[in-house]
């Protein structure tokens, strides 16, 4: 019986996406290469822990579920977080940003300075620009002005994400005019905390980095993994968790959340047995498993 894997999630390095594995193992993610991958016979989804530690009771969770965390540990995940809003003694500068994933959809959010824009790639933004760098609750303080006065919100769900990336404008010009747009109206705001220093317009381009460029239509995406079921195909794009992969029945995202807290096994033909959801419209010595 082949050896099990256990996939810790999707990072974004400077040379592009990589699957984490279990133990530190690493699988780049380059288009063209084939992704197939099998989930073992009779496992069971198993709750991946909080904060680099293991779940106590190794409770089982739901397929569907991106978070792969039990209640408990999902709580317990979520105590010591900026993105929850529980730590205001961070001392760490952190960056505001607008970030653009489609026509209408521009939000604002916070990311440490020392993280980047790994975040944005983490995301799925397809352009973003910085707007300030400061203390923690000075950007807190900004991200929360900038949602009252623009209207824009601090989060945009992966679905509506998902379904524009094939009909983005061609133009990085195009891409950038709304968040062009938002910047100016940002620093013209009068209360912006003293303690935030605004940084200039720079719009930064993804579209080359996830491959979104002549991507086709999704005509669907993985809804959950099951047991003794298969993953396979062709990677065409990949952007924030999602995997675009080009399959018999045409291009199907694949959310790599949902492998979290699974067994997952080599497998040597890549059909794709998990269920789907279909979209209304169509917008010798184991190394590894790839």
């Amino acid at each position: 019986m082949a050896q099990a894997w256990k996939c810790s999630g999707l990072r974004w390095s400077a040379d592009g996406p990589v699957l984490v594995w279990d133990g530190g193992r690493r699988s780049a993610l380059t288009r063209g290469k084939r992704v197939a991958f099998g989930v073992a016979e009779g496992g069971v989804r198993i709750c991946v822990g909080a904060r680099g530690h293991t779940c106590p009771v190794g409770a089982a969770v739901p397929g569907r579920s991106t978070g792969a965390r039990c209640e408990e540990c999902a709580r317990l995940d979520r105590a010591h977080s900026v993105a929850a809003d529980t730590i205001a003694d961070d001392p760490r500068p952190y960056h505001v940003y607008l970030a653009w994933f489609g026509p209408g959809m521009v939000k604002v959010g916070i990311t440490a300075e020392a993280r980047g824009s790994a975040r944005l790639l983490e995301q799925g933004a397809v352009c973003f620009s910085w707007l300030g760098l400061g203390p923690l609750m000075a950007a807190r303080r900004t991200e929360e002005l900038l949602r009252a006065a623009l209207r824009v919100p601090d989060r945009i769900p992966y679905a509506e994400k998902r379904a524009v990336r094939a009909a983005l404008p061609e133009t990085a010009a195009d891409r950038a005019r709304e968040v062009a747009e938002l910047y100016e109206r940002a620093v013209a705001l009068p209360a912006w905390p003293e303690s935030l220093v605004r940084e200039p317009l720079r719009v930064v381009d993804h579209v080359g980095v996830f491959g979104l460029g002549g991507l086709p239509v999704a005509v669907g995406q993985v809804s959950e993994l099951v047991a003794g079921g298969a993953v396979g195909g062709e990677l065409v794009a990949a952007a924030g968790p999602d995997l675009h992969l080009a399959t018999g029945g045409g291009v199907v995202v694949l959310d790599t959340r949902l492998m979290t807290g699974w067994g997952l096994v080599p497998a040597a033909v890549g059909e794709l047995t998990v269920p789907t959801r279909q979209f209304k419209e169509a917008a010798g010595v184991q190394d590894g498993l790839f």
